[in-house]
């Protein structure tokens, strides 16, 4: 409870947040959410009933919005106009929720943050009173602007989304969160629990993923291994590691006070 994870004003503990698409079914998407820890899930608008279709099975069933915190999102927009209005759609479905996730894609091939769009959609979410987490590229100018627009987090890609290749620039996530005064969240990329330790370990503050979990072998086992490695990356990192050396002449036990043969 002393290292919580805090959102646009509100803790969770939990720093791992979890995606609820690609499951064979809502069940499927629960025991896997359920056995990840998260408190934070993210729905795509555009493709989950979270109420667009009466009669239809709805992910409000399976994880109820007064046990977990909905984060809408954008998946499959490509403009900021598109974005900006999936999200003021998603704020009517639930009841005038503001806590956003935005994403403008650049192409359907790659999925890669379409950087000027994604700005510009931020800029009028922020003004519209939005709290926006924003997916972008791992640039650390531009992740600074979207802080500075207003935006509550900063998402960096650590390789492209569904990829599973992992922190491919360990460098660029480390300037962006050394200067970032909001979280700093990997989004995209993760592909195994060594990828989530890492990140955590880098100093981020939560990684978000969806595919590395619904995408395994089995899914509820991965989102359990899933939680144990942002723990255990956050406790390393508050614990701070020991220096990299190439050698050491140092030896770990003590050379003094041995017990000399006879």
């Amino acid at each position: 409870m002393d290292d919580m994870l805090t959102i646009a004003g509100k803790g969770y503990r939990s720093r791992l947040l979890v995606g609820t698409g690609k499951y064979k079914d809502f069940d499927e998407t629960r025991r896997a959410v359920e056995a990840s820890g998260a408190e934070i899930v993210t729905v795509a608008i555009r493709r989950t009933n979270i109420g667009q279709e009466p009669g239809q099975p709805s992910l409000l069933d399976a994880l109820p919005p007064t046990k977990f915190t909905y984060l809408p999102n954008t998946a499959g927009c490509y403009s900021a106009d598109d974005a900006v209005r999936t999200l003021r759609l998603a704020r009517e479905l639930l009841d005038g929720h503001d806590l956003v996730k935005l994403e403008v894609l650049g192409d359907p091939q790659t999925l890669f943050p379409n950087m000027p769009e994604t700005l510009k959609a931020a800029q009028t979410l922020v003004k519209d009173g939005f709290k926006v987490m924003v997916y972008c590229a791992d640039d650390p100018i531009q992740a600074r602007q979207l802080e500075e627009m207003g935006c509550v987090a900063v998402m960096p890609l650590a390789s492209l989304i569904g990829s599973g290749m992992g922190i491919l620039n360990p460098w660029n996530l480390s300037l962006i969160i050394e200067k970032a005064t909001v979280p700093v969240l990997v989004d995209a990329g993760v592909g195994t629990a060594s990828d989530a330790a890492i990140a955590m370990e880098l100093g981020c503050d939560g990684v978000l993923m969806n595919t590395a979990i619904a995408g395994a072998k089995d899914p509820v086992l991965m989102a359990g291994a899933m939680k144990k490695a942002v723990e255990a990356g956050r406790e390393a990192f508050r614990a701070g590691r020991m220096p990299k050396k190439l050698y050491s002449a140092s030896p770990s036990s003590p050379t003094t006070g041995l017990i000399s043969p006879k």
